[in-house]
């Protein structure tokens, strides 16, 4: 899975880093690094939706404050083994 994070000014302005920096824990504490490749993209087309998440085409806004619902429901559910 590509995940890509929009780093461009809107997002940037709204928590963009943190966002980034989130996932990247979240991958880690998960042991998703073979799963998910997490990417820094500029402008994602949605700067009134940031900050701009991208997955499979679908563009997600994803506020800092919501960065763990949003990987529990759009990352971690898509890529977790099936038990």
């Amino acid at each position: 899975m590509e995940v890509k994070v929009c780093v461009g000014s809107a997002c940037y302005v709204k928590g963009s880093h943190e966002v980034i920096e989130a996932l990247q824990e979240f991958i880690k504490m998960y042991h998703l690094e073979k799963q998910v490749v997490l990417k820094a993209a500029f402008c994602l087309g949605h700067c009134t939706e940031a900050v701009s998440v991208e997955i499979d085409g679908t563009v997600y806004g994803v506020p800092k404050e919501g960065v763990k619902d949003f990987f529990d429901q759009q990352i971690y559910r898509s890529v977790r083994p099936c038990k």
